[in-house]
C-alpha cells in the first residue's frame, strides 16, 4: 500500500466485517519527537489469543472465500519498515486495538494520504457505523464524530 490512508481503510473494513458499530481512529503526529502514531479501536467481536496470534499471519484470514488476509500484516511491516512498532490488543467479545508507531523522518515512512478522503469514503459507504476520526499535531487538533441513528 502506498500510504497509511489505505492501511486505515483497510482495517477499518476489517472492523466493520467484525461487526463494529463503533469505530475510532487517531493520528497523532508529533514533530519534535519525530513521532507518528496511528491508533484504531473497535467495538467488533474480537479475537481470542490463538486468533490474535493467527492475525499476524499473512496466509490467514477468518474471511470466508478469502485465503489470505494482508491487512494487519502489511500495517506492521509498514510500522517496523518506518523505523517503529507495532502491536494489537483484543479479547473474545471486546473488540480489538491497534496501534503502529512510526518515526516521522525515517526514509521508508509512508506518507499519511488522503485521510480526510478515507474519512469521508467510510461515512458515506457505511452510514450505521459510528465513526471518531482525531488528527492531532504539534500545531492543532481535529476531531469529527458521525452518530448513526438507531431504532427506539
Amino acid at each position: 500500500m502506498q500510504d497509511l490512508s489505505l492501511h486505515i481503510l483497510d482495517i477499518v473494513e476489517n472492523s466493520i466485517n467484525a461487526g463494529s458499530t463503533r469505530i475510532e481512529v487517531r493520528i497523532v503526529t508529533d514533530e519534535k519527537a519525530d513521532l507518528l502514531e496511528l491508533f484504531i479501536a473497535d467495538d467488533g467481536k474480537g479475537m481470542d489469543q490463538a486468533e490474535l496470534e493467527k492475525a499476524r499471519d499473512p496466509f490467514y484470514t477468518s474471511k470466508p472465500g478469502k485465503r489470505i488476509g494482508l491487512g494487519i500484516p502489511l500495517l506492521a511491516q509498514a510500522a517496523r519498515e518506518g523505523g517503529g512498532e507495532f502491536s494489537i490488543q483484543s479479547t473474545a467479545g471486546g473488540g480489538t486495538v491497534l496501534k503502529a508507531r512510526f518515526t516521522m523522518s525515517h526514509p521508508d515512512t509512508k506518507p499519511l494520504g488522503d485521510i480526510a478522503g478515507t474519512a469521508r469514503l467510510l461515512q458515506v459507504t457505511h452510514p450505521e457505523i459510528e465513526f471518531i476520526f482525531e488528527h492531532r499535531t504539534t500545531k492543532e487538533e481535529s476531531r469529527h464524530e458521525t452518530k448513526t441513528r438507531r431504532s427506539r
